[in-house]
């Protein structure tokens, strides 16, 4: 009865209703996610300005777990979708467990770094020496009780799998509301500074994992999980790297991103260090909810391609790409308008580097907007139909190969501001790149079905 219920919405439901209906909650969710990441930083600033730094330092990191935590999650997310588009649903349960337990490994990586290595990280960056307590504490406690963040994100994605994406909300605003309210709580309330801040992160995903699991074995039946006996497959979990490792390299490109880009603006000061941290935080609020759009069409695609429905597949990209060129006007005419409202809020008291600077970094950085929208949208057909290789290679493009130098040459030619753009460049040549994959794609495997 499930099978059927989720075939007549993902096989038959008009795409012009269905795209909205899977990916809106998730959207949400992930304006949620980012508005906890903008909410968190300006908490953390307000406490001191050092403990924003040292919190900044240690971001690459966070970037670094959310890439492989998420990355291996659009693998999970694939092969799920594909085996349930095929009609096979213990297939697609046995790809669940392996997910879990995949993602469970992952968090075994960042445990061990958190124990053994968050310290040293910190004195990679910083001699000094309160940087490093508050830098490293705050590390420690994230990497080490990361386990919700990975957990939370394999049932979030099972329940997308099969179209249960309010289900799916539930638990991610579950964990960044909890997050958002304990922030000032333990910071300020109880005094516990930056530590504050890294345990109510955790808490609130440990919270996220926990509703995921209930609404998962309770509401979620067609992927309700039994782990007695399980055994790692080779073949399942080499399906999901297939896709999920592109992502997660994907993803992690931006933490390398991050560093060299910070390398690179040191020379300009520390403030235009900050203005390239606040511009991420910031563009957050634009991305994310494409993101969110962008997980809701893999399951889409995913199984209108194994159910071999041509004409769902290409209609889902036609909704789903008008959908994200419409966030991404939004977030470009806001950060063209009002820039000085965005970077005030990171501003410390009596200072006005940051918003003088930064205003002219976000209205030339958001001109790439537009074309993110359609190089994410396309990418994200590349994930559905188990290409993600060829997203590594776009991502590769707009993050290091064509970024990073074009920031380092504008640099020496123009200044600081000159740096800002490199951001549109990238985005320019991937978009490039991206369309001669996707025309590739088309014409190999959606063309066929």
């Amino acid at each position: 009865m499930e099978h059927q219920e989720r075939s007549r919405m993902l096989g038959a439901m008009p795409m012009s209703r269905l795209v909205p209906k899977v990916s809106v909650p998730i959207m949400i969710s992930m304006l949620v996610q980012a508005l906890y990441n903008v909410v968190d930083g300006i908490f953390v600033a307000r406490y001191s300005a050092d403990a924003f730094t040292a919190v900044s330092l240690v971001f690459p990191i966070q970037m670094l777990m959310i890439a492989v935590s998420t990355g291996l999650g659009v693998g999970i997310n694939s092969l799920v979708s594909r085996r349930l588009g095929e009609g096979r649903g213990e297939a697609a349960r046995q790809a669940a467990r392996n997910g879990i337990f995949l993602e469970l490994c992952g968090f075994l990586l960042f445990c061990l770094f958190g124990i053994f290595g968050a310290r040293s990280f910190m004195h990679v960056f910083t001699d000094e020496a309160h940087l490093q307590q508050m830098g490293g504490t705050y590390l420690t406690i994230v990497t080490v009780c990361s386990f919700g963040l990975f957990l939370s994100i394999v049932f979030e994605r099972l329940m997308q799998a099969t179209g249960n994406t309010v289900l799916s909300m539930t638990t991610q605003l579950c964990g960044a509301l909890t997050n958002i309210i304990l922030d000032p709580i333990m910071i300020f309330g109880l005094r516990m500074g930056v530590a504050g801040a890294a345990w109510a992160t955790v808490i609130g995903q440990m919270l996220g994992m926990t509703m995921g699991l209930v609404l998962n074995q309770t509401r979620n039946r067609e992927l309700r999980l039994r782990l007695r006996g399980f055994r790692p497959d080779g073949q399942n979990i080499r399906a999901i790297l297939q896709v999920g490792l592109p992502s997660v390299v994907m993803q992690a490109i931006s933490s390398v991103m991050n560093v060299l880009m910070n390398m690179i603006l040191m020379g300009f000061g520390n403030t235009a260090v900050n203005v390239l941290g606040v511009y991420f935080k910031l563009q957050s609020f634009v991305f994310m909810p494409v993101f969110g759009l962008s997980n809701g069409l893999v399951a889409i695609v995913g199984y209108n391609y194994g159910a071999r429905l041509r004409s769902r597949v290409y209609e889902a990209v036609r909704v789903a790409l008008r959908l994200a060129l419409i966030i991404m006007a939004v977030g470009m005419l806001l950060f063209l308008a009002i820039p000085q409202v965005l970077l005030s809020l990171f501003e410390a008291e009596g200072a006005g580097d940051l918003t003088a600077m930064g205003s002219v970094a976000l209205r030339i950085i958001c001109t790439h907007f537009l074309l993110a929208a359609a190089g994410i949208t396309l990418s994200t057909v590349f994930q559905a139909v188990g290409k993600g290789l060829y997203s590594l290679i776009m991502s590769l493009c707009r993050q290091l190969i064509v970024l990073v130098p074009a920031a380092w040459l504008l640099s020496r030619l123009g200044g600081v501001n000159a740096v800002w753009w490199a951001f549109p460049i990238a985005e320019t040549v991937s978009l490039c790149i991206c369309l001669a994959l996707y025309r590739r794609v088309d014409r190999t495997m959606l063309q066929t079905l």
